[in-house]
């Protein structure tokens, strides 16, 4: 990409075919978080919810994020900024042991919200597409009105430390007004513990995120030339290369020969974005 962009920027005018119209996404405003997440209630399953109350103690192994609920709202008596109201909803998976055997998995579910505010500029165009229909219990579907678009890039969430409270330690309220939608709910194999338990698992995550609002636009570009693919179509995998040319420009993984020292321990292949607790 950065080699055709040089091209580009090298060109000479008479160079240039044409002037092309395009529409694509501009982004109108962005920004960044690093959130530290601190003791985050997880809504373990029924199983599991088990198992803490009979365990001496629990310590989370890893968390992965599942899904990212986004919802645009524009500000009252701004109509260039918007608030981004964001829920991540996140599996967390734990280790106990209980009555001195083998040690136990736990997991269940941690929900975390939060609100960013972005300038999304000013727009009084409503925009339909051939997407759009009409649906008698919803409405119009897929129609957009003037709200810019919301897009967050966010990576699994690192494990910060974790903790068991009792009830009557913690001074915990009930949270029977939290609401999971069905998706979420059928990622877990038994039923998840809202309220009635004798023992809560909190965990501190961190967390990196990107949040930014796009509007569409139609821009007019400079055109070298019409893209035409390079690469033949082939019905198999690796086809289309020799392998031993493939295996040729890997680089020699020299780190994976240095022995490890004794304080770094070693991560299983195969769990969920796990990270070294404190």
């Amino acid at each position: 990409m950065s080699d055709n962009c040089q091209e580009i920027v090298c060109c000479r005018p008479e160079d240039l075919r044409e002037a092309l119209s395009i529409h694509t996404r501009k982004i109108t405003d962005s920004c960044r978080d690093k959130d530290c997440i601190e003791d985050l209630r997880v809504y373990l399953t029924k199983g599991s919810q088990a198992l803490l109350d009979a365990a001496a103690g629990a310590k989370v192994r890893c968390a992965d994020l599942l899904y990212t609920y986004i919802d645009v709202e524009p500000v009252a008596f701004d109509r260039n900024r918007y608030c981004i109201d964001v829920t991540f909803y996140y599996r967390v998976l734990a280790d106990t042991v209980v009555g001195g055997c083998r040690p136990a998995t736990l997991y269940g579910l941690a929900v975390f919200s939060k609100r960013a505010v972005l300038c999304g500029e000013d727009s009084r165009a409503h925009i339909f597409t051939s997407d759009t229909r009409i649906n008698e219990s919803d409405g119009l579907s897929n129609y957009s009105a003037n709200r810019p678009t919301a897009v967050v890039e966010v990576l699994d969430p690192m494990v910060l430390s974790s903790k068991v409270k009792e009830i009557c330690d913690c001074a915990c309220q009930e949270n029977t007004a939290l609401q999971l939608p069905k998706y979420i709910c059928s990622l877990f194999d038994d039923e998840l513990v809202i309220s009635g338990d004798r023992r809560r698992l909190f965990v501190t995550l961190g967390q990196f995120s990107i949040i930014r609002l796009e509007r569409e636009a139609q821009l007019v570009v400079p055109v070298l030339d019409y893209s035409i693919p390079t690469k033949e179509c082939c019905d198999t995998a690796g086809c289309s290369e020799d392998p031993c040319e493939l295996f040729s420009r890997i680089p020699f993984p020299e780190a994976q020969f240095a022995p490890r020292g004794c304080d770094q321990g070693g991560e299983q292949e195969g769990q969920c974005g796990c990270y070294k607790t404190t």
